[in-house]
């Protein structure tokens, strides 16, 4: 059976918006290693509609020898959206109706993790279902200011701490699995 592993850069303010401006100066190669562990252990991904459009209107253009454009571009892909209807992107199937049904009918035919980077809507929606397995933090030593946060105007999420380390950058890879999680 599969997990649903949700993936974030997120700053110390708790802001995952925009990483493009904030998060580069901190990746190494041991952060490199910490993304590349997650990907290997991923036989699918999981986003919701508007990382997709951001998405699938960039990676599909990429050269093969891109490491993460051969990898998204090849794997299956899942997309919640009740607007959404069609997409164009290989391998991508649009997820309706009854999403969280859907979405343990997809996690019990999945051997591997079904991935996640960023959709912070769509992680708050698993985690109100239940329907999270992990949440994998890269928790940057920056606080931007501004920007959506990861929790925002939601109820209080009890987790449990897997995984703590400090990378010599001062950024902090935490992994927690939600209490409720199914």
């Amino acid at each position: 059976m599969g997990r649903i592993v949700s993936n974030f850069f997120i700053s110390l303010d708790g802001v995952v918006e925009r990483p493009d401006q904030w998060h580069f100066p901190y990746f190494d190669e041991a952060m490199g290693q910490i993304v590349g562990a997650g990907m290997s252990t991923s036989t699918a991904w999981l986003m919701g509609r508007t990382l997709y459009g951001e998405w699938s209107s960039y990676w599909p253009g990429q050269p093969p020898e891109e490491p993460f454009a051969e990898f998204i571009n090849s794997i299956p892909k899942y997309v919640v959206s009740t607007t959404l209807h069609e997409v164009s992107w290989n391998n991508t199937t649009v997820v309706t109706g009854d999403v969280a049904a859907r979405l343990r009918e997809i996690k019990e035919s999945t051997d591997g993790d079904i991935g996640m980077s960023g959709s912070a809507t769509t992680v708050r929606w698993l985690l109100a279902h239940g329907l999270l397995d992990e949440l994998a933090l890269l928790v940057h030593p920056i606080a931007v200011g501004s920007g959506q946060r990861l929790f925002e105007d939601t109820p209080t999420q009890p987790l449990t701490l897997l995984h703590s380390q400090a990378l010599d950058t001062g950024v902090l890879h935490l992994r927690y699995a939600p209490v409720s999680a199914s």
